[in-house]
């Protein structure tokens, strides 16, 4: 599959401009981003194009069989007797079936291969989409929700699909089938060749305009389809707390009011097709009862045979047809166009985070690494005007232990994010082991760190598939070692099906304590020398938490460790402690030093023991 050029920076997802005034070929412009998906199946392609040009054919020879089969047989001259005549039609028939064989068997070939051609084409893009947006840093996920990504990977590529599986087909088909209708009526009725063609620009020049209309409702809709996704994919994943809040009629509403402006769209569009159907429909239509009439009267006036009047209806109706279907296909073509504008500015964003063009390789991990940070300033890009980190600098040696502490917002969680390069610094660098983590290729930086997040992910699947996401080619035995020095094998063993159980979506099987230690056993199978542990006991009860940082003190024991923590209690026997307020470092040392001295850490220590006394 092609790639996509880069782009030096990042670009926001958002709509285009309208384009009323656009041309036609600009309308459609979109789908030509579509050629490096269609491009690897030349193959497929061409059988298409080949069972789509014999299907025309026979199609096209059905008019010329009915032609030879009322002139040749049931309109014998006088004096032929009934044998004959029967004969005679007998075999114009076999010429009907032999013509009605060829067109089933090319129309039931071509089905299946622009089925298949639109359906792979669906798939790449969609693996595609998917996998763009997965290496998108966070900055991606602040302007544009996660339901609306999975509207534009389900819903739009849908509309793809059917554009690409059947709407082209049926345009190339209806192209050949008119132009061959034409040139086949042109030879044997030249008179009525340019009344048709009259009548095709009269029908098609409406049909056009009102395609653009489509095309802008059509992305209108999507759209509305998106925003109801985005609100029912956020609300899902927060069921517990809207009923805790009694919240469900509201958010009922809001997905309801959402639900009925994507509605009310998509009738606007539906509407404006059924008037370009109905247009086509009473033209066309029209035009094949006055070219009929008047082919009645050219029969009457000896002028013209049945047969022949037989096979110009035929033709005439062939090219009305064509001319009705390829409107529809417009009206698809404009509506995929749309779909496929939201995919490209998908693939079209560039995360501002990347690999270094030249990677610098990081020394061999020993025990633990070194981590400066030197001078750092940050602020995120959707709050320019809050500056979070504001010339920070800490030294972690390696094998040491240290936290971070302050108060909400001080810039602890920030620290961890640029660790791990899901944002840049602003100012100052970050340094593993005297190399800056700017100049390491990111795959490289984020397998020397595991990390444990406060609030624990668990995938849909069994336990040791999420102890395993940590090392997936880790063995069964390393995985359960894992588990049993985070103390996961605990609760396991009470669970029915053992390892094997399935945990549920979001791990909604498992109490908060179990999930946050299978997240423990995860990282401590990755065996990073960088542990990040970002208030890795909160979810615990007391006796559990006494169990689990057990097992972190002897996970901490080879490797440099950072921990966040609200709760000083887990913090005591750090080797430094560097308290952390508004973005700066307002003091550092162990417990016993911070206490003895007073400050900002002593206040928080105070007041936490006293209220647990």
């Amino acid at each position: 599959m092609a790639a996509r050029p880069d782009k030096s920076t990042a670009r926001p997802v958002v709509p285009p401009a309208a384009d009323k005034d656009a041309p036609p070929a600009r309308k459609l412009q979109p789908l030509r981003h579509l050629l490096p998906y269609l491009r690897p199946y030349k193959l497929q392609i061409g059988l298409a194009l080949l069972f789509l040009v014999g299907a025309a054919a026979a199609t096209l020879a059905l008019p010329a069989a009915i032609r030879v089969l009322i002139d040749g047989g049931m309109m014998l001259p006088g004096g032929t007797t009934t044998e004959l005549k029967l004969d005679a039609i007998a075999d114009r028939f076999l010429l009907l079936f032999a013509a009605s064989v060829a067109l089933g068997i090319f129309t039931s070939a071509r089905f299946y291969m622009v089925t298949w051609i639109g359906e792979r084409v669906t798939t790449d893009l969609r693996q595609g989409v998917y996998s763009h947006v997965l290496v998108q840093s966070p900055q991606f996920f602040e302007t544009l929700k996660t339901g609306e990504v999975l509207s534009r990977l389900t819903t739009d590529t849908t509309v793809i699909q059917s554009a690409v599986g059947s709407s082209v087909s049926m345009g190339l088909r209806s192209v050949v089938m008119g132009a061959g209708a034409l040139a086949l009526l042109l030879a044997t009725n030249p008179q009525l060749v340019i009344t048709v063609l009259v009548v095709v620009v009269v029908v098609v020049v409406p049909a056009r305009m009102i395609g653009g209309r489509v095309r802008r409702l059509s992305r209108d809709s999507q759209d509305r389809i998106a925003d109801a996704s985005g609100i029912a994919a956020e609300v899902l994943n927060a069921v517990p707390v809207v009923q805790s809040f009694v919240q469900e009629r509201a958010e009922a509403q809001r997905f309801h009011e959402s639900n009925e402006q994507a509605f009310a769209t998509a009738i606007r569009r539906t509407g404006t097709r059924a008037l370009l159907t109905a247009f086509l429909i009473i033209g066309v239509f029209g035009f094949l009862l006055w070219s009929l009439y008047g082919g009645v009267q050219a029969v009457v006036d000896g002028r013209m045979t049945a047969g022949m009047l037989s096979q110009t209806a035929l033709y005439i109706a062939l090219i009305a047809s064509s001319v009705a279907v390829l409107a529809e296909v417009w009206g698809d073509l404009l509506r995929a166009s749309g779909a496929t504008e939201r995919l490209m500015e998908l693939l079209d964003a560039r995360s501002p985070i990347v690999d270094p063009t030249h990677p610098v390789a990081l020394p061999p991990a020993g025990r633990g690494v070194r981590v400066e940070l030197r001078d750092l300033r940050f602020t995120y890009p959707s709050r320019p005007q809050q500056p979070v980190l504001q010339g920070l600098n800490v030294a972690i040696a390696p094998g040491q232990t240290v936290a971070l502490v302050g108060p909400s917002g001080a810039g602890k969680t920030t620290v961890f994010q640029l660790l791990q390069r899901f944002y840049d610094a602003h100012g100052g660098a970050i340094l593993i082991d005297g190399v800056d983590i700017r100049q390491v290729a990111l795959a490289e930086l984020r397998r020397r760190i595991a990390v444990v997040p406060q609030d624990a992910v668990i995938f849909s699947g069994s336990v040791l598939d999420n102890i395993r996401y940590g090392r997936p080619d880790a063995t069964d035995a390393e995985a359960l070692a894992a588990a049993e020095a985070a103390f996961v094998d605990e609760f396991v063993r009470k669970l029915p099906d053992g390892y094997a159980t399935f945990v549920g979506e979001r791990g909604v099987r498992l109490s908060g304590g179990q999930r946050q230690r299978m997240a423990i056993a995860r990282a401590m199978l990755k065996n990073a020398p960088l542990l990040l542990l970002d208030e890795a006991t909160s979810a615990l009860d007391a006796e559990s938490e006494r169990v689990v940082q057990a097992a972190l003190q002897r996970a901490m024991t080879d490797r440099t460790t950072i921990v966040i923590a609200h709760r000083l209690a887990t913090v005591q026997r750090a080797h430094q402690i560097v308290v952390l307020d508004h973005g700066q470092v307002v003091d550092s040392g162990t417990h016993a030093e911070l206490v003895a001295r007073g400050g900002l850490y002593a206040r928080l220590a105070a007041l936490q023991f006293n209220d647990a006394m």
